[in-house]
C-alpha cells in the first residue's frame, strides 16, 4: 500500500479583511461576506512567493515524515504563480531541503489542481517501484486585479505531501480524475491578472467536475457519503464548498475541519491540500477521508484516504493548520497593494 508519509503546511502571517477591500472599491462588505462566505484572506509578505511557501511546507512535511531528504526521488510543485516563467520552482525546493542531485523534478500547472496532480504522479512512481519517496507540493500566491471580485478571495499558502510505502500516516486507497476542456478561467502569457467567466465558473465548471469526480470514485469503490468520516473539496469561496458538500450528501460535521476559506481565502493550488492537512490534524486512525480538488480549464482529482496508526506519533512533530491560521497580523489596503506589487513604480 502506498500513502502519505508526512505532510506540512505554510500560510503567510499577514491578513486583510473583506471590509478593508470593500471600503476602497465602495462595495458593501456584508453582501460580499454573505455571498462568498469569506471574512479575510492571507497575504504574502514582500519576500514571500511560491518558492518560499513551498520550501517551508516541504520542511514541515520532512519533520513529520522523519526521512532523509536524499531518499526523495521526485519533487513536483504545482502552482499557477511560479515566480519564473523559465526556471523551475521544484529545483530550488530540492536544493533548499537537501534532496539534490539524484531525483527528477518538475513544475506542474493546472490552475488550482496542480498540487493534487503532483500527488498522483508521486503515487504512480512509488507504486511502480521507480522511487522510494516522492514530494508533491501545491502552493500559490494568487493574483486578483484591483477591483475584481477575485481580490476578495485570491490568497497565498501551500501544502506538501511526502508519498511512500513505509511508516504511513494515511493510506491512499484510490484516486480518480474527471477532466474536460472548459475554459472558465485563464491568464495569457505576460498578463498580470487572470480573467474569469463570472457565473459560468459555477455550474458548468466547478460543480460539474467536483461532483462528477466525487460520485465516480464513490461508485468505483462502492461507497456513499455516510461511509466517510470527513470530506474536503476545493474551495474558491465558502459558498461553492458548502453547496458541493450538500449536493453530494455530506453533513457539516464531515466537511467543517477542512473548511478554511472564511479565514484565509482561496489558496488556489494549496486549497485542497491545506484543507486535507487540517483534516489530518484531527482525524483518528481508521477514519476515511474523501478529498476532491478542482482546477479551471477544467478538471478534478479525487482521493479516498484512510488514516493509519502512524498519525498519532507524527502529527505533533510540526505546526497544525489552525495553529498557523491563528497567528496573524492585519494590513490595510495600502500595505496589501504594496506587498502584492499592485503599485508599479516608475
Amino acid at each position: 500500500m502506498v500513502g502519505i508519509v508526512g505532510y506540512g503546511v505554510y500560510i503567510p502571517l499577514y491578513r486583510i479583511k473583506v471590509e478593508e477591500i470593500a471600503k476602497v472599491w465602495g462595495d458593501d462588505p456584508e453582501t460580499i461576506i454573505r455571498g462568498l462566505i469569506v471574512e479575510e484572506k492571507s497575504v504574502p509578505a514582500p519576500d514571500e512567493d511560491t518558492v518560499t511557501i513551498s520550501v517551508e511546507a516541504a520542511r514541515q512535511a520532512l519533520k513529520r515524515g522523519q526521512i532523509n531528504p536524499e531518499r526523495i526521488g521526485a519533487i513536483y510543485v504545482g502552482s499557477e504563480s511560479h515566480p519564473y516563467a523559465v526556471k523551475p520552482t521544484a529545483t530550488i525546493v530540492a536544493e533548499a531541503i537537501g534532496a539534490t542531485p539524484q531525483l527528477t523534478a518538475a513544475d506542474l500547472e493546472f490552475a488550482c489542481k496542480a498540487g493534487t496532480a503532483g500527488m498522483q504522479a508521486c503515487l504512480g512512481l512509488v507504486k511502480s517501484g521507480v522511487i522510494d519517496y516522492g514530494l508533491a507540493i501545491g502552493a500559490d500566491t494568487a493574483q486578483g486585479a484591483p477591483g475584481d471580485a477575485l481580490e476578495y478571495t485570491a490568497s497565498a499558502g501551500g501544502a506538501a505531501y511526502i508519498i511512500g510505502r513505509k511508516d504511513l500516516i494515511a493510506k491512499i486507497e484510490s484516486t480518480y480524475s474527471f477532466t474536460t476542456d472548459t475554459p472558465d478561467f485563464y491568464r495569457r502569457e505576460g498578463m498580470p491578472y487572470p480573467r474569469h467567466g463570472g457565473r459560468f465558473t459555477g455550474e458548468p465548471a466547478y460543480f460539474k467536475h467536483v461532483i462528477s469526480a466525487a460520485k465516480k470514485i464513490m461508485e468505483k469503490e462502492d461507497l456513499k457519503a455516510s461511509d466517510f468520516n470527513y470530506a474536503v473539496f476545493h474551495q474558491p469561496n465558502g459558498k461553492f464548498y458548502l453547496k458541493a458538500a450538500k449536493k453530494l450528501g455530506f453533513k457539516m460535521e464531515q466537511v467543517k475541519p477542512g473548511f478554511l476559506t472564511p479565514m484565509i481565502g482561496n489558496t488556489y493550488s494549496g486549497a485542497t491540500p491545506i484543507g486535507l492537512a487540517a483534516t489530518l490534524d484531527i482525524a483518528k486512525p481508521g477514519d476515511r477521508i474523501l478529498a476532491v480538488s478542482y482546477g479551471s480549464g477544467a478538471g478534478s482529482d479525487a482521493f479516498i484516504i484512510t488514516v493509519d496508526d502512524g498519525i498519532e506519533e507524527k502529527r505533533e512533530l510540526a505546526p497544525k493548520v489552525r495553529e498557523m491560521i491563528k497567528k496573524k497580523v492585519y494590513v490595510d489596503y495600502s500595505l496589501y497593494a504594496k506587498f502584492k506589487e499592485k503599485l508599479k513604480m516608475a
